[in-house]
């Protein structure tokens, strides 16, 4: 018996996102913020779509990026895991429905795209690291 040595995962925040059921759990959290959205009378579809894409892509920055730590495992950061694959893949199918819905209106179109590259560049490798203080 070692005393004094913990055994748990090198970054807890890896058991949740790969957790079973985190995909749908999350596309469900989505669906239901847009219907939240569509449901109050005085948002066309259009602002209820973008708003979707804004708030979350704003979520996914907050939690993804701008917390200290990273949601995967330190020892994966280079690779493209299955979890890494679907939280980049999700906001661009996100960004293409937005834009289908709101029918390509330029102030939507602006607002989707500005809002989808906030979140994907800092997913980029070339600015794995920049933020270390």
């Amino acid at each position: 018996m070692n005393v004094g040595v913990a055994h748990s995962e090198v970054n807890p925040n890896t058991r949740v996102m790969n957790s079973r059921g985190m995909w749908l759990t999350y596309a469900l959290g989505v669906a239901l913020l847009l219907t939240v959205l569509l449901s109050i009378t005085f948002f066309s579809v259009s602002i209820a779509w973008t708003l979707t894409n804004i708030i979350h892509n704003l979520g996914m920055y907050v939690f993804l990026h701008a917390v200290k730590g990273t949601p995967f495992e330190t020892p994966d950061q280079g690779r493209f895991t299955s979890s890494r694959k679907f939280f980049t893949i999700s906001p661009i199918i996100l960004y293409f429905l937005a834009s289908f819905y709101t029918k390509y209106d330029p102030t939507h179109f602006i607002l989707n795209t500005a809002s989808l590259l906030s979140v994907l560049i800092p997913k980029m490798p070339q600015l794995h690291g920049i933020n270390k203080y």
